[in-house]
């Protein structure tokens, strides 16, 4: 960073109380202060927030695309998934037989 540029702040922000944060941009500031003010500014002002997060771009450390294999799954777990089930004919053979 040479003296003539600002940092680079990510900006995420909580449209509800209990709800998670979400990220809804980036706004270049001298310090974290001033990067709230500025993200309530451009992000709080026409959505609903009730809180702001900042955080350093160059503090962020991600994964890169090259090492996609490790979001892989290690094991076949299709068994959790409902859609080999056929729950919906199952529930309406049981409701006509209640009806009789």
């Amino acid at each position: 960073m040479t003296d003539t540029q600002w940092q680079v702040f990510e900006v995420f922000h909580q449209p509800v109380r209990g709800e998670p944060h979400v990220h809804v941009g980036s706004v270049h500031a001298p310090d974290a202060e001033t990067a709230i003010l500025m993200a309530k500014e451009q992000f709080a002002r026409r959505q609903a927030c009730v809180n702001i997060w900042v955080v350093r771009a160059d503090a962020i450390t991600a994964t890169t695309y090259e090492d996609a294999d490790i979001f892989e799954h290690g094991t076949d777990k299709s068994y959790r998934e409902a859609f080999g089930y056929e729950t919906t004919k199952r529930a309406k053979a049981v409701g006509d037989s209640a009806e009789l």
